[in-house]
């Protein structure tokens, strides 16, 4: 098993197949171990800057009650105490902490900004948020859907909605993955058409289908899982009104989950707007496993964290 120790996580583009299952090996590992009350405190003495530019409950949250239990210091840092080009460069900030500090979680909004403080900070960067990219939450979808469907590759996956960041990693991993992947956006809300080439470019077997679509039910039909989010995120809140319309018809409900298989699991990123891209009816049933997926945050932040550092 190669050591990812050193490494940063900004888009997992540059993890391999072997890489991937590595760190959701490990967390699956550390999950049993907090499950079965098992100390495992393996960076006592270490430190974590957590650089949030963006507001955040489940990734700040994550990440700080996963420092706690490996036994890592964290030191959150808000927007007006580091002006990631403002105040400084970035290649500046990057060489200052990682004098400090023993990783560096990033929250922002260019994924540019994430890739030059990684080049210049000698240190682990984990990329907890762009525009453009996701990583740490498709580790913990990734995580979810193999505890209940035990496999990844061969199923299919149904995202339907904004092509945004979460599709983005998700197309990702799912390319390196094995798993089809059918994307229903409308048009002009696709997800970027360089990041969908590089998932098709990953395809290695006849079977293994990425596809982008404007029918939410096309896109549905046959998937072994449901995915969707937000239809405004953040810095789009003035878009909302407008967007309400254009996504009307890509609502999750009943109708749209009846089109997948039957034994066909929701998924949701979080916070969800119940009643514009998910109804409650669909939150709230047996198929729903959003808060699952949503307490696999703090096991994949684990992961990284123990992977990266030690």
């Amino acid at each position: 098993m190669a050591s990812l120790k050193g490494r940063d996580i900004l888009s997992l583009k540059d993890y391999s197949q072997d890489e991937l299952y590595q760190l959701l090996a490990k967390a699956m590992e550390l999950k049993r171990q907090l499950r079965n009350g098992l100390p495992h405190r393996y960076l006592e003495g270490k430190t974590v800057a957590m650089i949030f530019h963006k507001p955040s409950s489940r990734t700040r949250v994550s990440f700080e009650v996963a420092a706690s239990h490996l036994g890592l210091r964290s030191i959150f840092l808000k927007s007006d105490e580091i002006q990631l080009g403002v105040r400084e460069p970035i290649k500046d900030i990057g060489r200052v902490l990682a004098g400090y500090v023993d990783a560096i979680v990033i929250r922002t909004f260019a994924q540019g900004d994430v890739e030059e403080l990684a080049k210049y900070a000698d240190v682990p960067v984990i990329n907890a948020l762009t525009d453009e990219y996701h990583p740490m939450q498709s580790l913990a979808d990734l995580i979810t859907i193999l505890e209940k469907k035990d496999r990844l590759a061969g199923l299919k996956l149904a995202y339907i909605g904004d092509g945004n960041n979460v599709v983005h990693s998700l197309m990702v991993v799912a390319g390196k993955l094995g798993i089809n992947m059918a994307v229903a956006s409308p048009e002009g809300y696709e997800p970027n058409p360089e990041v969908v080439e590089f998932a098709k470019s990953l395809i290695r077997n006849i079977n293994h289908k990425i596809t982008v679509t404007n029918d939410p039910f096309e896109a549905a039909k046959g998937a072994d899982v449901i995915y969707t989010d937000v239809w405004a995120s953040m810095g789009q809140e003035e878009e909302h009104e407008e967007r309400l319309k254009v996504f009307r018809p890509y609502q999750v409900n009943r109708k749209l989950m009846n089109a997948a298989k039957p034994a066909a699991v929701f998924m949701h990123c979080l916070p969800a707007h119940r009643g514009e891209e998910v109804t409650d009816e669909v939150m709230e049933s047996k198929h729903s496993l959003v808060f699952q997926q949503s307490e696999n945050r703090l096991h994949t932040a684990k992961a990284a964290l123990v992977s990266l550092i030690r």
